[in-house]
């Protein structure tokens, strides 16, 4: 593993602070990075299945029924008070997601793969309240192990209709909160930072949310767990080509991973964090704790 020193940026008051997720493309753009990484992978058949499932989450964006906005009150009230505005742990959520999950479960049960048979079947004939009873469990509970094949595919459909939402709203209803690893958007921890490339963005490092994919600048060389610009450092695995890397913290010993458009412009926070599993397992050893999940994945 090697360890690289971060290095300094100037700060600009003209940047993009906020990136909305675009649905129509994210979704379809992460299965085809799914395909493409899985390609001689020792993990290739699990990320072919995550692939499709991100396709699946693609065409139930696409098919998706108008969503309502929280009213007017209650974003005015978030923006007052630095709160997110779709707050995932607080406000009701669109029944809507039931209905994306089980379209999701359909759409990928016929080749999925002997282990998750059960799981999608369990998912198909289960009630309206055991399945907001995962949901809960997602958002604002601790997952239990005997959960933790079942609740990726729960995070899927929720995915999916975060990211409509998110989609949705208006910037100027966005405002930065305290909790800078936090989605300003959504209140999800981020899954991973993109240092991206563009006339905008370029060279900037944004946090990815693991829940609705909003994006949020954070200044580089500084830990999105504590805050500090002290001991903080990039890993990542020998004889890999920098385009993604764990950033750690010696101060509060935490960890995320970063990707780079630079190193490999098709990179994708969500499917290369998952196709870099052993860059978890040596900074885990190294003593490191992750800060963010990726919601397809529990352990």
């Amino acid at each position: 593993m090697q360890t690289h020193p971060l290095e300094f940026y100037p700060s600009t008051q003209d940047i993009a602070t906020v990136l909305r997720p675009v649905p129509s493309v994210l979704f379809a753009d992460r299965a085809a990075r799914f395909a493409a990484l899985a390609d001689g992978h020792s993990l290739s058949d699990w990320l072919r299945f995550l692939g499709r499932l991100t396709t699946a989450q693609h065409m139930a964006s696409l098919s998706l029924p108008g969503l309502s906005m929280p009213d007017a009150d209650t974003l005015e009230q978030a923006r007052d008070h630095g709160m997110p505005p779709l707050n995932a742990s607080a406000l009701p959520r669109p029944p809507v997601w039931r209905e994306v999950l089980r379209q999701l479960v359909q759409a990928v049960a016929a080749d999925a793969p002997q282990s998750a048979g059960s799981v999608l079947n369990g998912l198909m004939t289960a009630d309206d309240a055991r399945l907001e009873a995962l949901a809960d469990l997602l958002l604002t509970g601790v997952p239990q192990p005997e959960d933790a094949a079942t609740l990726p595919f729960v995070a899927a459909a929720l995915q999916v209709v975060f990211t409509t939402l998110a989609s949705q709203l208006d910037v100027r209803q966005i405002k930065g909160i305290d909790a800078h690893g936090v989605c300003p958007v959504c209140g999800s921890l981020a899954v991973c930072s993109i240092v991206r490339l563009g006339a905008v963005v370029n060279n900037l490092r944004y946090l990815h949310c693991s829940l609705c994919n909003t994006e949020w600048n954070l200044s580089r060389a500084t830990c999105t767990t504590c805050n500090t610009d002290k001991g903080v450092a990039l890993q990542e695995l020998d004889g890999s080509n920098g385009a993604v890397r764990a950033e750690t913290c010696d101060h509060c010993k935490s960890y995320l991973k970063m990707v780079y458009q630079e190193k490999d412009p098709l990179v994708d926070p969500v499917a290369d964090d998952l196709a870099t599993l052993a860059l978890d397992i040596l900074v885990d050893e190294a003593g490191y704790t992750r800060s963010g999940p990726n919601l397809l994945l529990f352990s």
